[in-house]
């Protein structure tokens, strides 16, 4: 096989690329095929491991729009069927972000193709691990961050989840490339290189299992009852004035149908108002009726700044005691229009409902509900393990809300959905998940679906949720303890050590190599 790609031209290798990341969206929710992840990633590494530099960044970009062109397309429907954009402007706009965010595959590619050096170990087992966890953390960073189809959201069923309360998603992505790097050197090597390549293999997998019957940290005290409401309110009535009544109905039908439980907890923006424009018709009589029930509400709801009439996506909590909190991370395009005197008419082509948000500034996302403190995150928020980190450990479970509807019936709110199931995960907390329309779920402290509100119906569901207190490795090291890693991978992979041949290698002319 790999004297056949070898001789494949560039196009070739490249159009392979593109199949191989588009392969890779297999593996995310809501197909969840894992094993494709490092099948696809082993393959990657051999077209990259034939390509010089200047090939290797084509090769890479394709990977990336296969993996992006397939996983991020309903990103179309937010801005054509509820932003009100033109059709047309709406499919350039996506592929321009497609074509954008592959660009970082792209760096993979050419930095990847740079420091490989045919059948050698420093290539797939330092080289490509380490530039493919560095550049996944710039996506997720660079410009606010669009880290979604991070490759370790893939292994959250699978045995390397158990890296997870340790190293995070990133770190999870750092054993899977270096897995996809000894599957490649299995196929390529022989003799003893090949049966190292296969103890390697072996061994990720088995110290991962092992890792997944850890528990760092622990109950904390008697439970809770606890409920997400799912409205399934369509994004075409959600801001229409007409509709408001009979959507507010909706909830309040919901929530008390569930006044047996302790805390009942409402989707984004779930009330369409400014909350002081509803505080004493609305907010006020529901929060006195929660206290009668016993019960904590937790709701999603626009809040203005009176003084300076700046305005903010926010949770509030009533019942026993009232909190707040703003989101601090927005979305750009969605709550935000980034340099908008610059755009000029690219901007005013988006016509999304509060699209002018200001971002919060708690130091931390944490909210008050009732005797315990939650960490919260909105929407995207929980997107960026490093932010939700940031209420650990002081908070005893997550709390999240979104709106999915701006997607409709696509990848996207199952994918979304996997996210949250890796920050349970990384932090060991119970989540709670309130959405629109879907997917509305609790989860336990191992990222474990205890059930959910299928998409697109409306519903509650109630379980029994577990306080816990304690902290991860994750909730100390964050993503450091990944990054350290891949830096010291990029220092190391000129070490003699990893620049010899294996004893014997089953390899073809690359480079200038002659074959031994």
């Amino acid at each position: 096989m790999s004297s056949l790609i070898t001789g494949f031209p560039l196009a070739v290798r490249i159009l392979l690329a593109t199949v191989a990341g588009g392969l890779t969206v297999l593996a995310f929710a809501p197909f969840s095929f894992y094993p494709v992840a490092i099948l696809s990633l082993a393959l990657f590494y051999e077209l990259l491991s034939r390509s010089t530099p200047r090939e290797g960044f084509p090769v890479g970009w394709g990977f990336g729009i296969g993996l992006m062109g397939f996983g991020i397309f309903w990103v179309r429907i937010s801005l054509n069927e509820y932003g009100n954009m033109a059709p047309w402007l709406a499919y350039l706009m996506t592929a321009l972000l497609i074509v954008g965010a592959a660009l970082y595959y792209g760096i993979v590619g050419a930095l990847t193709a740079r420091l490989s050096d045919g059948p050698r170990a420093s290539g797939p087992l330092l080289a490509f691990p380490a530039v493919w966890v560095l550049t996944e953390w710039l996506r997720g960073w660079l410009f606010t961050g669009f880290p979604w189809l991070t490759i370790g959201y893939t292994q959250i069923d699978a045995p390397l989840a158990g890296f997870a309360p340790i190293a995070g998603v990133y770190g999870i992505g750092l054993v899977l490339a270096l897995g996809a790097g000894l599957l490649w050197c299995l196929v390529h090597w022989r003799g003893r290189g090949r049966y190292a390549a296969l103890a390697g293999l072996v061994l990720i997998w088995l110290v991962g299992t092992a890792l997944k019957s850890i528990e760092w940290t622990e109950s904390d005290g008697e439970g809770f009852r606890a409920t997400v409401v799912q409205a399934n309110i369509p994004q075409s009535l959600k801001w229409d004035p007409d509709a408001r009544i009979p959507n507010l109905r909706a909830y309040l039908a919901l929530t008390r149908e569930n006044w047996d439980s302790d805390l009942i907890l409402w989707p984004e923006t779930a009330i369409p108002d400014f909350l002081h424009e509803v505080q004493d018709a609305f907010i006020r009589p529901l929060a006195k009726e929660a206290r009668a029930q016993g019960a904590e509400l937790v709701i999603g709801i626009p809040v203005m700044d009176l003084e300076t009439r700046a305005y903010f996506n926010a949770l509030i909590s009533i019942g026993t005691v009232e909190d707040s909190y703003r989101k601090r991370h927005l979305v750009p395009f969605g709550e935000f229009i980034p340099l908008k005197n610059w755009l000029g008419p690219i901007a005013r082509a988006f016509e999304v409902p509060m699209s002018d948000f200001s971002a919060g500034a708690a130091a931390r996302p944490l909210l008050r509900v009732g005797e315990h403190l939650a960490g919260v995150s909105i929407c995207y928020e929980d997107v960026f393990p490093a932010e939700v980190i940031e209420a650990l450990p002081e908070a005893a479970y997550l709390i999240n809300v979104s709106n999915d509807a701006w997607f409709g019936d696509s990848l996207a709110p199952h994918q979304h959905l996997e996210m949250a199931r890796m920050r349970a995960l990384e932090n060991e907390r119970w989540l709670l998940r309130s959405t629109n329309t879907g997917i509305s779920a609790i989860l336990d402290h191992r990222g474990k679906i205890l059930g959910s509100v299928p998409p697109f119906e409306r519903g509650a569901f109630s379980s029994e949720v577990q306080q816990r207190r304690g902290a991860t490795p994750f909730v100390y090291l964050g993503n450091r303890l990944a990054l350290g890693l891949a830096l010291l991978m990029l220092v190391s992979y000129r070490l003699p050590a990893f620049r010899r041949r294996p004893p014997t290698i089953r390899s073809c002319p690359v480079k200038g190599h002659r074959e031994k």
